[in-house]
């Protein structure tokens, strides 16, 4: 079954009805819900999920029918210039998340928790999650971390805050798992498995796997019910998700393996960029049909 055979009312990527008022009258599909992506794993439907920090990305992935869209920390080594994930702030991932969020109409957005922002108690990931939900509007948080996570996974889901959890690679333990290294080999993978059955039966409703081998990723997904994400992690899952800029060839620089790259709007960009150039030089821009 393909993402555009996804249950009702969200077609993956289908052609949206038109909304009423407009040629045909009927109405557009209305948002995916945490319900439908477990639909598509009942079902062995596929859904997509990119990442999105602003308005203008997040609506053209809203209206090419991605079904789900990640304001993820990677804001930070992908709009902010860091090096990696862990500087960016609660603050930061509610403004970005509340840009995206305002953007949509029919994905389901998802935040992560930032570094910091969780791991001293149960508490103050609810705080934090609420903050992310009321300020940011998103719709679920995105919380990184293994069965040791699985109380602070309950505890968001009795406040009504519905979670993905996100295991194997987890870049803000970067510098404790000795940097960009693939998870779950060999006798790890058991352990993998066993971090994900303890947090979907904690409440999760997703669980998302960050370069860990194919096979430990299909072991994952037969043990748990709720739908899994992949990332580096085989065809296996009942979704996939890209960094949107590595998916569309902005970023520039060596690629990881499990990113495909769709476009080279690097190429387009730049190409742009010293075309407005050349004219501003040449004085051929603005011409008469720019000025008033």
């Amino acid at each position: 079954m393909t993402s555009a055979e996804l249950p009702a009312p969200y077609g993956g990527g289908a052609a949206a009805p038109s909304t009423p008022g407009t040629a045909g009258g009927s109405k557009r599909p209305g948002r995916v819900r945490i319900h439908h992506l477990q639909q598509a794993k009942d079902q062995g439907a596929r859904f997509a999920m990119l990442t999105a920090y602003d308005q203008y990305a997040a609506q053209v992935f809203d209206e090419a029918g991605i079904e789900v869209l990640l304001v993820g920390d990677s804001a930070a080594n992908n709009v902010l210039g860091h090096a990696t994930t862990l500087p960016i702030t609660l603050d930061e991932m509610i403004l970005f998340s509340r840009a995206v969020s305002r953007a949509t109409t029919r994905a389901l957005v998802v935040a992560d928790l930032p570094f910091g922002s969780y791991e001293v108690s149960p508490q103050q990931a609810v705080e934090s999650s609420v903050r992310l939900l009321k300020e940011g509007l998103v719709h679920a948080v995105k919380m990184e971390g293994g069965a040791d996570y699985a109380d602070t996974v309950r505890a968001l889901v009795r406040a009504g805050i519905p979670v993905m959890a996100h295991i194997g690679f987890t870049p803000q333990s970067e510098h404790a798992l000795g940097g960009y290294r693939v998870q779950g080999r060999g006798d790890a993978s058991r352990r993998i498995v066993d971090d994900a059955v303890a947090l979907a039966d904690a409440g999760a409703f997703c669980v998302l796997m960050e370069m860990v081998p194919a096979e430990t990723a299909d072991a994952v997904d037969a043990a748990v019910r709720v739908p899994t994400v992949g990332i580096g992690a085989g065809a296996g899952t009942t979704g996939q998700v890209l960094v949107w800029q590595d998916m569309a060839g902005l970023r520039g620089g060596r690629q990881a393996t499990f990113v495909k790259q769709y476009a080279d709007l690097r190429t387009v960009l730049s190409d742009a960029a010293r075309a407005y150039a050349d004219e501003v030089r040449a004085g051929t821009f603005p011409g008469p049909e720019h000025t008033f």
